[in-house]
């Protein structure tokens, strides 16, 4: 009977006990940003491959003549990219694309339009600004392949060909656009392109003109 009242007893005391001095609460720092990330499947940290394409929109714009502007005419892009991860959110982004260029513009013989083929390298800082969402700038080096000029006057249609087999233009551009993560391997992209330095126009007719590209393409993203 004893040992029943002692047990009672000590239960008693020890329910007091814990009613009176609760457990303490641990309390746990975050994880750094980088393993906050990788803890819940993000794969920002992971170098990716991909591919991408799409339509190019470009004229021609006059530097020092605010009042030449030329008509747009429409090319595609398509070519190599990569995502090297550098420290959330930046990373550095090249790519590798063939591009299409070029204008359309109205003179007093008819209507003449240029295509003009390219090698264009971007070299592009990406900020990933909210998980789906990322900005990019930075400069590309173009390297042009090849001219077609086309002069139409209603009448008669002439072709003219020039194959740049030099190497010796290439031109500096600036790069601006966004991207919108449609899924995981699938990413909506927009750019704006306009190059820093003047075309050497082997005809002389336009005397600095630079070629403008606006960009709407999809890229597919491998890791």
């Amino acid at each position: 009977m004893a040992i029943c009242l002692l047990t009672v007893a000590g239960t008693v005391s020890a329910q007091r006990y814990d009613r009176r001095y609760p457990p303490r609460r641990v309390v746990r720092r975050p994880p750094p940003v980088q393993e906050r990330y990788q803890r819940r499947g993000d794969d920002f940290y992971r170098p990716k491959v991909g591919i991408a394409g799409g339509v190019n929109f470009s004229n021609t714009v006059d530097a020092y003549n605010s009042d030449f502007s030329t008509s747009t005419i429409a090319g595609l892009h398509l070519g190599l990219t990569f995502d090297i991860p550098v420290a959330y959110p930046l990373s550095f982004a090249p790519e590798i694309l063939f591009s299409q260029k070029g204008y359309r513009a109205q003179t007093a013989d008819g209507e003449f339009k240029q295509r003009t083929n390219y090698v264009d390298i971007p070299l592009l800082a990406k900020f990933r600004l909210v998980p789906g969402f990322n900005f990019v700038v930075g400069p590309q080096l173009s390297f042009l392949t090849s001219t077609k000029n086309i002069y139409d006057n209603g009448f008669n249609t002439v072709y003219e060909s020039d194959y740049n087999d030099r190497g010796d233009k290439s031109y500096l551009s600036g790069v601006i656009g966004v991207g919108i993560d449609l899924n995981r391997n699938v990413e909506l992209r927009g750019r704006y392109t306009i190059d820093l330095d003047k075309n050497r126009s082997n005809s002389g007719a336009i005397p600095d003109y630079r070629n403008q590209v606006f960009q709407l393409g999809l890229g597919f993203k491998f890791q």
